[in-house]
This record gives structure tokens, C-alpha cells and sequence, in this order.
């Protein structure tokens, strides 16, 4: 199933608290998060967690920061931190790598996009990584939260 009929199912559900979700919580469910906080109506909870937490990367937070969005004062989160009894709807974004398990009755969709921070290159490449995966959460988020929007 396509991301575009994801989310479609996903609008008819109509999610009060979405959880992005992936290894280190440093890259893309960060920028997810932000993304999505900044596009969702505010009566939808957003969260972000990982299997492994470590840190933000700063890539993460300069390449929304370029969009106007700051998550500079974010956290690397554990799954085990998060209420599970009110997250309705999990969003996976690994890849390469085995995706953490969410236990629980919830609506699941895996968005695998390839994880900026792991590739050996040089800075610039990286950022270039960074803003491809930024781009990909925002196109997919605005289409979600704005369809969201229009649905209610």
C-alpha cells in the first residue's frame, strides 16, 4: 500500500495521538515529530520514541530549522516512556534496520524512509540526506494533517 492510501485510511480513523517511532529517536521520528506538531490540529497528541534513544542530531535540528520549525529543545525518548494506552495510531520510519515493536491496540503504518545519520560522507552529503528525509515526512504530514483538517 502506498503512503497516499496510508494516510487515507489513517484520516478516516481520525487519530487523536500518533507516535513516530524508529531506533535511535535522533533523526527521523524527530523531525517528524516537529513536523508534525506543527501541522496537526492541536487536539492530536504527537510523540516520538525509540527502541535505543541516544540523542537529536544536530543535522535534524538545522534542517528544520531552515522551515521554521525548532526542536532544538528536544529529547531522545524511550519507547518505554510513553503511555501506551493512549497512543492510537504508530508511524514506523526505519529502513535498513528492524523497527522497534509497539505493543498495543493500535492503527499501525510504516513509512520506511533510509536513516540520514548512518551513511559514512561528508557534511554537506549529509545535510543533502537530511533535507531529502525532512522534505519526505513534510510532504507526507501536510497531506495528512491537511486532509485532517478538511475531514473533521
Amino acid at each position: 500500500m502506498t503512503w497516499k492510501k496510508e494516510a487515507d485510511e489513517l484520516i478516516k480513523k481520525r487519530p487523536q495521538h500518533i507516535l513516530f517511532l524508529c531506533v535511535a529517536n535522533s533523526a527521523r521520528s524527530q523531525m517528524a515529530e516537529g513536523i508534525a506538531r506543527f501541522l496537526a490540529p492541536k487536539d492530536i497528541k504527537i510523540s516520538s520514541a525509540g527502541s535505543t534513544p541516544s540523542q537529536v542530531n544536530p543535522y535534524a535540528i538545522k534542517v528544520l530549522e531552515e522551515i521554521g520549525i525548532d526542536i532544538a529543545n528536544h529529547k531522545s525518548k524511550s519507547i518505554n516512556d510513553i503511555d501506551s494506552s493512549t497512543v492510537d495510531t504508530v508511524i514506523t520510519l526505519c529502513a535498513e534496520e528492524v523497527c522497534p515493536v509497539f505493543l498495543g491496540n493500535t492503527n499501525r503504518i510504516h513509512w520506511g524512509l533510509t536513516d540520514p545519520a548512518v551513511a559514512i560522507r561528508n557534511s554537506q552529503m549529509q545535510l543533502e540526506s537530511f533535507r531529502s528525509v525532512r522534505d519526505q515526512l513534510r510532504e507526507r504530514l501536510t497531506y495528512l494533517f491537511s486532509n485532517l483538517n478538511e475531514n473533521k
